[in-house]
């Protein structure tokens, strides 16, 4: 019998349910679930029929982040000096944080369980976050005297500010989704049998909308985390004269003053 993929890939409509596939190991980061989910990226970016995507896990756990025995073994980027160490976690796990920041399809993670480490990191690059009320949360790289080198930081910091994230790295403690959800690192917490369910509505909800709208308003979003202001606008002057030269934005238009539901075609 062969393998299970690492990840897997539904098709839904104008939606991808990307699922972490590894409930043996927690669905812990790999170099094959790195390489799996990068081509994911890749896969749904050029795809303009694709609206949206949602993220999530089998097993209990959604992400334990890290391998203790390949850190133990001094094995993939555990191994070598510290240039090594540096050159693979630019070609390694940091493609993770490129291939997520370079996407244009919005992704919702409905994290069902623990997102521990490179886990809670996992989530943090996606654009939409809901948990189950069993999930638990860890920036947890201190302690195993380590830092979070998969982006974490920068993501953390600009969504909780930096009090709170100096808090939760310097700690490494864990927290339950409700004081996630007070932080606003998710939006909603519901209970597990519900996750999927409240994931698909939102992604609904995004993906009713034209497609080329989609991803450019969540390029605008992303992008203006560290513009300034002048350098957003101008971002968005460029956005909105493309988008105002689309078919699906002509069609929104029409449907609106004629009182009916819009048919876009992705152009």
């Amino acid at each position: 019998m062969s393998e299970q993929p690492v990840l897997t890939w539904e098709r839904e409509g104008p939606v991808v349910v990307l699922t972490l596939n590894r409930p043996d190991t927690r669905n812990m980061i790999s170099v094959e679930l790195t390489d799996a989910l990068v081509a994911a990226c890749a896969k749904l970016h050029a795809d303009v029929s694709i609206r949206c995507a949602i993220l999530t896990a089998n097993g209990s756990v959604f992400c334990a982040g890290g391998n203790l025995k390949a850190m133990h073994n001094r094995e993939h980027h555990f191994a070598g000096n510290p240039a090594q160490i540096r050159s693979y976690y630019d070609t390694g796990v940091q493609r993770l944080a490129r291939a997520f920041t370079g996407l244009d399809v919005p992704v919702v993670a409905a994290v069902n369980g623990p997102a521990i480490g490179a886990g809670l990191d996992l989530t943090l690059l996606c654009d939409v976050r809901i948990a189950a009320d069993t999930a638990l949360f860890a920036e947890s790289f201190i302690k195993l005297g380590l830092v979070s080198a998969a982006g974490g930081s920068w993501l953390l910091q600009r969504l909780v500010g930096p009090a709170i994230a100096a808090e939760l790295t310097l700690t490494g403690d864990d927290f339950n989704a409700q004081r996630a959800l007070q932080l606003g690192i998710v939006s909603q917490v519901l209970p597990a049998a519900e996750l999927m369910a409240r994931a698909r509505e939102i992604a609904s909800r995004i993906a009713r909308h034209p497609a080329h709208a989609i991803r450019m308003n969540k390029r605008l979003l992303r992008d203006s985390l560290t513009q300034s202001l002048e350098a957003s606008l101008t971002l968005a002057a460029s956005l909105q004269g493309l988008a105002q030269h689309t078919d699906d934005h002509r069609e929104a238009v029409a449907a609106a003053l004629e009182k009916r539901k819009p048919d876009f075609t992705d152009r």
